[in-house]
């Protein structure tokens, strides 16, 4: 019976942790600074999930790593994934 009760608490407590929300830290860089070419590709992975083939991540990514992060998509902004984006026929 004790064991049962040891178990069922033991339970208990890994599914109160994996419900406990966790937010994700932001990236640094070696420098302390945010790391922009980071943010930058994982924006761009969030938009290609978001608009499938009709978003050319590569491109993004590829845009992301040239201008050093300093142009970071926004995949409700028009204007920022405009370049990315592609006409399927």
């Amino acid at each position: 019976m004790i064991g049962l009760k040891i178990s069922l608490s033991i339970l208990l407590v890994v599914m109160t942790i994996n419900y406990i929300p966790v937010k994700a830290a932001p990236q640094f860089d070696l420098l302390g600074g945010y790391d922009l070419i980071g943010v930058c590709i994982t924006n761009c992975a969030q938009c290609k999930k978001m608009f499938g083939e009709f978003f050319e991540g590569h491109l993004c990514a590829e845009a992301c790593i040239q201008f050093k992060g300093k142009m970071v998509p926004d995949c409700e902004d028009i204007n920022s994934i405009a370049p990315f984006l592609n006409k399927l026929n």
